[in-house]
């Protein structure tokens, strides 16, 4: 099935990722030549994987983790094998967020310095919570076996807003972090002097709201979603009729819960792929 304005979402898809990993190599350029680099030692080379790990994981892979399931290329593919890629990308992310979050901390107690006193690590740790709960209610919702099907599709709209909201909370806190560190470290010249490392980290700060524009765009378009989520036509006992996923999951759920675990498994896999199948 053809992708509405397909150039359109190539191009926006092009841009993310070309800025997306030039958002990570200036902030590798920015540790190396100016923070003293990467290391796990207690000072501020430990402390610089925080700000490398963010935005590799907590941006850029949860950005990607976010919009894979528009890409057009994957819409013949098992809706169960896109939604592990999905779960796995959001794992990576999770992981990498948790990783800086003890570098922070670390480098803050090796230093005496005191931890959670400013808005920045109030509202950054506030979106490590929120996107563990959101992981993990999305892999027993999602991906559990006997989750019933009136679930899935009750909390789908709030899923899909929540990660949204978790994504654009997660860029906001890293402009504050980025502009919290350059009032700590620049000192001569002072931050508001505009020395060089201070034009380049506002300009990652630039790039990572613009990567974060990008993919908010691509998973808004509705004309950009996998066909399985719009409503859809099939034929059931010689006749068509035009349901929507959800509403196609709703009505099997009587007879769903009535069958083993594994039956029920086989079931909701068969219904998810049922209105991708009859468009193609």
């Amino acid at each position: 099935m053809a992708m509405e304005n397909y150039r359109h979402f190539l191009f926006f898809l092009i841009t993310s990722i070309l800025i997306g990993f030039l958002s990570i190599l200036f902030v590798l350029i920015w540790v190396f030549q100016w923070r003293e680099g990467l290391a796990w030692d207690g000072g501020l080379a430990e402390f610089n994987w925080h700000p490398v790990l963010t935005v590799t994981g907590f941006i850029f892979i949860q950005g990607i983790a976010i919009v894979v399931y528009r890409l057009p290329w994957t819409w013949k593919c098992s809706k169960l094998m896109m939604k592990f890629i999905h779960a796995g990308l959001h794992t990576v992310a999770f992981v990498l967020a948790v990783i800086s979050l003890v570098a922070v901390f670390d480098f803050h107690n090796y230093k005496s310095i005191p931890n959670m006193y400013s808005l920045h690590s109030w509202i950054g740790l506030m979106g490590v919570v929120l996107y563990t709960l959101q992981l993990v209610l999305g892999l027993c919702i999602y991906l559990f076996p006997m989750t019933p099907a009136f679930i899935r599709a009750a909390f789908m709209p709030i899923h899909v807003y929540s990660g949204l909201l978790i994504f654009g909370t997660v860029i906001a806190t890293a402009l504050m972090g980025i502009t919290e560190k350059l009032f700590f470290a620049l000192k001569n010249p002072a931050y508001k002097d505009s020395p060089p490392e201070a034009v380049f980290i506002n300009t990652l700060g630039l790039l990572i709201v613009v990567f974060g524009g990008t993919v908010i765009w691509m998973v808004t378009r509705p004309s950009w979603k996998r066909p399985s989520e719009e409503a859809s036509t099939f034929k059931q006992d010689g006749k068509v009729s035009s349901v929507t996923e959800n509403e196609l999951n709703l009505n099997s759920f009587d007879k769903a819960t009535m069958e083993s675990s594994s039956e029920a498994w086989k079931r909701n896999l068969k219904l998810e792929e049922a209105g991708l199948r009859s468009t193609m």
